[in-house]
């Protein structure tokens, strides 16, 4: 792994607070993610599933985690399945963990091989009568592939049809929506190396290079510090590129006189940061370039003072829609008179601004929670406004990490570059 080891303690405590919320005759089951095929016979990089990580800090496919708080068998309250390797296996594949290793890396005492979890899992079952499977339950996530979890966990529920089951992610929701100390110093820790990325190609960008190139300059200042890459696939549109929301072909060349919107973020330890900076592909912003950005920046300065305790992003969104139909009127891209008899269903605003302000984020990008979940000390959430004038060529985005404490909201990237003049005093040196 190229972050610094995480100590067990930390995977041991989420799988205490984890079990605090099982009932007395139930155990769960987690299972790490696969390995997606990509072509030929090669596979996607793997990561491992966030839950997963989150329960054990396990880097590695084909593993298994069983929690058993009340099984009369002590030896299986907590058990982690891994895959047994061979001499042959690792002069193809590398290494994979020793049951030490594996003890050592997640706090878990009793480690056993995967060829052994049929067995040790006819046991546990044996002494419940409730089990909790886990997925995926993003409400706007649809993939065609199904996963790990949802296979193996129909395996099980075929096997012994007798159990009664549940799911597991309402727990694991509520209780990785709070953040510990150990991931605000890890996601702080991704935002420092996105800060590196940004203020290499504020010196990098000028007219002609290509939208691919940023992203390499990126991609290359993650890497050299210790990231794994990128939290999610980057965005690098210049012109009227930055007017499509998840642009991320990044092959068109910056042009003079462009706006280039990158929207980017670096894993580490497989949390996220999740940044979004519009500047001048020349260095300069034209006067009206600087009238769109600072109406953007206005209502982001704003709307960072919401993230307090209470308030939810139903509560974030509105205002933000609010502020920048303002700052719209202002910018004459409509009138008072036309928002007053505008249709109530389909607001003038959504022309210009068409997605939401924020999302929690922490070991995934859109990470675990609701729109009408009340913010918390220990929440971490993105504010991002934006702008998009496809008539002017122009998509203007500005967005930051902020941490939810019991006073004031934590601007995570407060030291990043965001005022135009100083992006183009470093773009200029």
């Amino acid at each position: 792994m190229r972050y610094q080891p995480i100590h067990n303690k930390f995977f041991t405590n989420n799988r205490k607070k984890f079990a605090s919320q099982l009932p007395n005759d139930a155990f769960a089951v987690f299972f790490s993610n696969d390995q997606c095929p990509r072509n030929g016979d090669q596979f996607h990089p793997f990561r491992q599933n966030s839950d997963f990580f989150y329960l054990t800090g396990i880097e590695q496919e084909k593993s298994i985690l069983l929690i058993a708080p009340n099984c009369p068998n002590p030896s299986l309250q907590e058990v982690l399945f891994v895959l047994k390797s061979s001499k042959t296996l690792e002069i193809w594949e590398g290494h994979k963990y020793t049951k030490e290793e594996a003890k050592e890396t997640s706090g878990i005492g009793s480690i056993y091989w995967l060829e052994d979890f049929d067995a040790i899992l006819k046991e546990v079952m044996s002494y419940h009568d409730h089990v909790y499977l886990n997925q995926n339950e993003y409400i706007k996530f649809f993939p065609d592939v199904e996963t790990r979890e949802i296979r193996l966990g129909n395996e099980i529920q075929k096997q012994f049809p007798l159990h009664q089951y549940h799911r597991a992610a309402p727990l694991l929701t509520r209780q990785r929506l709070i953040k510990s100390k150990e991931e605000i110093e890890l996601i702080q820790k991704a935002c420092e190396i996105t800060n590196k990325a940004f203020r290499r190609i504020l010196q990098f960008t000028k007219p002609g290079v290509y939208e691919y190139e940023v992203e390499a300059e990126i991609t290359h200042e993650f890497i050299r510090n210790g990231a794994t890459g990128h939290g999610y696939a980057p965005i690098v549109a210049s012109g009227k590129s930055a007017c499509v929301l998840h642009y991320t072909e990044n092959d068109k060349t910056c042009h003079d006189g462009d706006l280039l919107l990158m929207d980017f973020g670096a894993e580490y330890a497989n949390y996220t940061a999740d940044l979004s900076r519009t500047i001048p592909v020349n260095g300069k912003f034209t006067p009206r370039q600087k009238e769109l950005y600072n109406a953007v920046l206005r209502v982001m300065k704003e709307v960072k003072k919401l993230y307090v305790p209470g308030n939810t992003i139903n509560t974030i969104n509105e205002k933000t829609n609010q502020l920048m139909e303002k700052e719209m009127i202002r910018l004459g891209l409509f009138t008072e008179e036309e928002v007053k008899n505008q249709d109530d269903n389909n607001p003038l605003f959504k022309k210009y601004f068409m997605h939401g302000t924020s999302h929690f984020m922490g070991l995934d990008v859109h990470d675990v929670g609701a729109k009408h979940e009340p913010l918390q000390p220990g929440m971490v959430l993105t504010c991002e406004p934006g702008i998009y004038i496809p008539e002017e060529k122009t998509g203007i985005r500005i967005e930051n990490d902020i941490l939810v404490t019991e006073k004031e909201p934590v601007d995570l990237m407060a030291d990043f570059p965001i005022e135009p003049e100083e992006i183009e005093k470093l773009m200029q040196q």
